[in-house]
């Protein structure tokens, strides 16, 4: 936000027309004179105020929102003012107001394209603010949007498949928890434990992964849908890691608990997460159950989860001898969807479902 270390008539005369105020209706706001005014329009560089009228500018640009700034900085910058060097009079310590808001909105429609798998959108976003400032320059507020698109970042490599590595989820996430920790936000800071728990699960360290999750499951730093979530990941880690009958308790817990909260989109992940877990014990009629559920419920229709709902129906249709045919027709469209979208992480699951189902037995119907 711009500041004026010493007034002339040139930065007064900026202001009021910055306020798009009348010469005397800026007196009026100001207190002063309405020739003071005038003086100042007349005179521009060549006259100053007094010492306290300087200071009743000092308060009246303090006030002043976002606009008002933007309108006086670039009708400062179009009279030549504030020049380079030590004479420079109006300076602005990092970001300005106005530029702290663009970045709010944005980081707002990253979410969106993230949610629509719209990478490319959401990357230019990001590398827009994120290559704009570094962190010397910020105060907290700007440290805050810095940390959140860093996480943002964080979100659009884990969908994209990115987990390890300098340009990963993983630095990413840590990346943004060094901020929050920095800025003292325990809630931020418990979520970005929850999502590089996420990135040990995806990256097959179970047991790592787990234990997170049962951790954060009770964290009181966290909302009790972040909990519930984190309730649910455990029995993902622990369905992947064979442990179903377990998995399938925790997770019913974590779906009681969305049903509770009226959470759909999450109640209908849990169904799906469900209906996995009874795959892996050979209980394929309530495997076809809860998939069911989770396709007729979910509320948000975005690619990303078009495609974990196909490819936990088609695992679920390939564990059968008598629906394996449908099983790979519905892993051929979730592939197909998943290429389109670039889901590297989920066309990968698809694979690994494939190779694994050849030649393999069949679980046990109940």
């Amino acid at each position: 936000m711009a500041t004026v270390h010493h007034w002339t008539g040139q930065e007064a005369h900026a202001l009021r027309l910055a306020l798009r105020m009348s010469v005397r209706g800026f007196a009026e706001h100001l207190g002063v004179a309405a020739r003071t005014v005038a003086k100042w329009d007349q005179l521009l560089a060549a006259t100053e105020p007094r010492p306290d009228t300087q200071a009743i500018l000092d308060t009246a640009l303090a006030r002043a929102d976002a606009a008002v700034h933007l309108r006086f900085e670039t009708l400062l910058s179009e009279a030549g003012r504030p020049a380079a060097g030590p004479g420079r009079r109006v300076t602005a310590s990092g970001p300005r107001a106005w530029e702290y808001e663009s970045w709010t909105d944005d980081l707002d429609r990253v979410v969106v394209a993230l949610s629509r798998q719209n990478f490319a959108f959401a990357d230019n976003l990001l590398a827009r603010w994120l290559n704009r400032f570094k962190p010397p320059e910020l105060d907290d507020k700007g440290l805050y949007l810095l940390a959140r698109s860093t996480a943002l970042r964080g979100d659009l490599q884990r969908d994209q498949g990115a987990v390890l590595g300098p340009l990963s989820a993983q630095h990413s996430y840590a990346g943004a928890r060094s901020v929050f920790a920095q800025l003292d936000i325990p809630r931020r800071i418990a979520q970005l434990d929850l999502s590089l728990a996420v990135v040990a699960e995806m990256s097959s360290k179970l047991d790592v992964a787990a234990r997170h999750y049962e951790s954060l499951a009770v964290d009181d730093r966290l909302s009790r849908r972040d909990r519930a979530r984190a309730r649910l990941w455990v029995g993902t880690a622990l369905s992947k890691d064979g442990n179903h009958d377990y998995a399938a308790r925790v997770m019913m817990a974590a779906t009681r608990e969305f049903e509770d909260l009226s959470e759909p989109d999450d109640w209908s992940v849990a169904h799906q997460k469900l209906a996995l877990a009874h795959r892996g014990v050979g209980d394929l009629g309530a495997a076809l159950h809860f998939i069911d559920i989770a396709r007729s419920t979910g509320v948000t229709d975005s690619p990303m989860q078009r495609v974990r709902l196909d490819t936990a129906h088609g695992h679920i249709l390939l564990s059968d001898p008598a629906t394996r045919d449908d099983g790979l027709h519905v892993l051929d469209d979730a592939a197909k969807l998943a290429t389109k979208f670039g889901l590297s992480h989920q066309l990968r699951s698809i694979e690994s479902i494939r190779r694994t189902s050849e030649g393999a037995p069949g679980p046990r119907r109940r």
